[in-house]
């Protein structure tokens, strides 16, 4: 898994390697997966989050999810267990063949 930079700047955007993107305040990704084994990723990531005790957002559409991560940790700034759960949830889309 690649890091993806983190920025303090409230301006800043930054698109990583691996299609997560970053504005230093809140890590996304939209995942592209069917519906039904979208649901099972969506509970996959949700037990992910009772792992770590932190929890994002994760919206399930028709075709794809899309997760959100935030932290009111640091002002509200990225930390190292929201890069940790965008870790987690990667390899979880993995295991779900989402794209």
């Amino acid at each position: 898994m690649r890091h993806c930079p983190r920025s303090r700047s409230r301006n800043a955007s930054r698109v990583c390697t691996d299609g997560r993107r970053t504005d230093g305040r809140k890590i996304e990704r939209s995942y592209t997966i069917r519906h039904i084994p979208g649901a099972a990723f969506v509970a996959h990531i949700a037990v992910i989050q009772d792992e770590l005790g932190h929890h994002s957002d994760a919206t399930l559409s028709y075709r794809g999810v899309h997760v959100s991560i935030s932290s009111s940790d640091l002002g509200g700034y990225v930390a190292e267990h929201d890069i940790e759960l965008a870790r987690r949830i990667e390899s979880a889309a993995s295991a779900h063949s989402a794209r």
